[in-house]
C-alpha cells in the first residue's frame, strides 16, 4: 500500500489553497490547516466558556484548581 494518497478537488479550490500554501509541500499545508482550525476551535470554545462564567465562578475555579495541586499526592 503506497504511502500517499489523492484527494480530489476543483480546480478552483487547488487555485486558492496554492496561493496559500507559499512553499509548504501539500502535506504540510494540509496540516497546518488542520492544526489552526484546531487551534481556533479551542479558542472559540474558550472563549464562549469564559462568557458563561462570572468572575466569581473563575476566581473559585481557580482556587479550587490551586487548592487541588497543592494537595495532590501519587501513592
Amino acid at each position: 500500500m503506497s504511502k500517499y494518497a489523492t484527494i480530489t478537488i476543483t480546480r478552483k479550490v487547488k487555485k486558492i489553497l496554492e496561493k496559500e500554501k507559499e512553499n509548504r509541500n501539500w502535506s504540510e499545508f494540509l496540516l497546518f490547516i488542520y492544526e489552526e482550525y484546531k487551534r481556533l476551535k479551542m479558542k472559540e470554545s474558550f472563549e464562549k466558556l469564559r462568557n458563561l462564567l462570572s468572575d466569581e465562578d473563575l476566581k473559585e475555579i481557580e482556587r479550587s484548581y490551586k487548592e487541588f495541586r497543592r494537595n495532590f499526592r501519587l501513592r
